[in-house]
């Protein structure tokens, strides 16, 4: 009998998906709830899992984009497995199923006893159950996810709580664990977008684990990988040498790669997603090689190679796109500059560095003071701690300052809550706190949200000067760049300072420009006499 998989349901608003890798390749067998494919959407990919033990026919290639309810493969189920026995070996249990089922008696469903048989002697025992997980809820105001990446495989065993995927929403990146103890099945790939509630993965529940007898397992997994490629290549030999998985075929319809051309390194000689793309590679090179000449041919040959790459974009970055455009797009934004004077900060951060270390365990930064002086200035100027709800304005009587870090994945803003109450060794501690988990990916949801006011630095890098763009829906931004010493006038004469230029980017529909100039003032005076912020004057 076969069973039709189709595209699952993956968000509320997500209406197709494409087709990113297949994790099985057409005519192999595959086990219940066994990761079989990854499908991506705009902003995550999930692992498809079987729905069913059988042989995989697949019906959409690699690339495809397809539609919520669309066909994606086949399974055709095997009947019986010759399993019931516990202590028999996998040799007598399959000439057993051979026996009992010699109507179907077929080289695929000695693979599924075998494997079966293999798996109940690895000292894990299925209970029956099916643990069915969904995109749990992860943000107020976030409606659907991507899937950024497994980190267990369709068929692996997990534990309970075992960290399984990666999800990513357009600020933070959350970490999925097991709901049971089990047999992963994955239902969505990396890279699919899926709405809140749709189903992401199964759990076939297990009693006992697979490590409680690490030897026999290792042994009993050995010989099964033995005996099943000895099959799979016994059985497919005539019908797979040469023939091109669907994947495969379409990688080399596209190139205009006949199948003859390709040797394949599959079993019994089936072209693998792998051998057309390295015969894609090839065809490639030898193509630019002569776009090259024919471009150059008037001209003197360039030395070197000429080499690119193309790497489609992650969600993350697709989403901070879309809404950075959209922040250009439909805010009145303007710039006003300023600069500080850093030496008193940097004389006071001297002085007292040590002693404030060996007391809170933390060093005394920058970013404390620009964050104390921040406040401040927001509650002395509330407009800037303002934002824009449809016809009315938000006025924040708190300072929910979000400080923008830069991570292997984006740029991400975590929030520092009720900021004005917290003290300098507080601030720093939560900076540091906040930062690594944003680097290791970490940041929940509720870490990421409901930020009033966001603070830049991009002087770490080195800028002397930029526009910093606003964090929706929020009014404005505070951009510190590098301390340069530069040559300045006091009281008549010139002296050598470390000055920083300030920007403040903000909404001309929220802030004039009195509120702004003063605003970014009153920073530069809080930061140039920090008695002030330790008095709060």
């Amino acid at each position: 009998m076969s069973l039709e998989m189709k595209i699952p349901a993956v968000g509320e608003s997500i209406n197709e998906v494409t087709i990113g890798n297949w994790l099985k390749q057409d005519g192999d067998h595959v086990e219940m709830d066994e990761p079989i494919c990854e499908i991506e959407s705009d902003k995550a990919t999930f692992e498809v899992t079987a729905e069913a033990e059988g042989t995989l026919k697949i019906k959409a290639e690699e690339g495809d984009t397809l539609e919520i309810g669309d066909v994606l493969c086949e399974i055709e189920e095997g009947e019986g497995s010759g399993s019931s026995d516990n202590g028999s070996d996998s040799s007598d249990s399959s000439s057993e199923d051979s026996e009992s089922k010699k109507k179907d008696s077929e080289n695929k469903s000695e693979d599924k006893s075998d494997k079966e048989d293999k798996d109940k002697s690895s000292g894990s025992k299925s209970t029956g159950e099916v643990v069915e997980m969904n995109v749990p809820t992860v943000g107020e105001s976030i409606t659907e996810v991507t899937l950024g990446s497994w980190l267990k495989s369709d068929g692996d065993f997990v534990e309970m709580d075992e960290e399984i995927a990666e999800i990513e929403s357009d600020k933070a990146t959350f970490e999925l664990t097991a709901e049971a103890q089990g047999i992963l099945r994955i239902e969505a790939q990396e890279g699919d977008t899926l709405e809140i509630g749709d189903l992401i993965c199964k759990i076939e529940v297990t009693e006992g684990g697979e490590s409680s007898d690490s030897d026999d397992s290792d042994s009993s997994s050995s010989e099964k990988s033995e005996s099943s490629d000895k099959k799979e290549s016994e059985s497919e030999e005539g019908y797979a040498k040469g023939h091109p998985s669907p994947a495969a075929a379409k990688i080399l319809s596209e190139k205009g790669i006949k199948p003859e051309e390709v040797k394949g390194t599959g079993p019994g000689g089936r072209i693998t997603k792998e051998d057309a793309q390295n015969a894609k590679k090839s065809e490639g090179k030898k193509e630019t090689a002569s776009k090259k000449e024919e471009a150059q041919a008037p001209a003197a040959a360039s030395k070197g190679e000429r080499n690119s790459e193309r790497k489609r974009m992650s969600s993350m970055r697709k989403t901070i796109a879309k809404r950075l455009v959209s922040v250009k797009n439909e805010t009145a934004m303007l710039t006003t500059f300023n600069e500080v004077n850093m030496q008193p900060i940097m004389d006071l951060r001297k002085k007292y560095k040590d002693k404030f270390k060996e007391k809170n365990g933390v060093g005394l930064g920058f970013m404390s003071f620009f964050t104390k002086a921040v406040c401040q200035a927001l509650l002395e100027w509330p407009a800037v701690n303002a934002q824009i709800d449809g016809d009315e304005m938000i006025y924040h009587e708190y300072c929910d300052v979000s400080i923008a870090v830069s991570t292997p994945k984006g740029l991400v803003v975590p929030v520092i809550r009720n900021a004005e109450q917290l003290g300098f060794a507080e601030i720093e501690s939560e900076i540091i706190r906040l930062a690594g988990k944003a680097r290791d990916g970490k940041l929940s949801m509720d870490e990421m949200q409901g930020g009033t006011f966001t603070i830049t630095n991009g002087g770490i890098f080195g800028s002397m000067m930029s526009t910093p763009i606003i964090n929706a829906p929020q009014s404005a931004i505070l951009g510190m760049h590098n301390i340069v010493e530069r040559a300045m006038v006091e009281n008549g004469e010139v002296v050598v300072r470390p000055m920083m230029y300030v920007a403040l980017s903000y909404d001309h529909r929220v802030i004039d420009g009195k509120e702004s100039v003063s605003f970014l003032v009153r920073v530069k005076e809080l930061l140039e006499d920090p008695a002030r912020l330790m008095l709060g004057i």
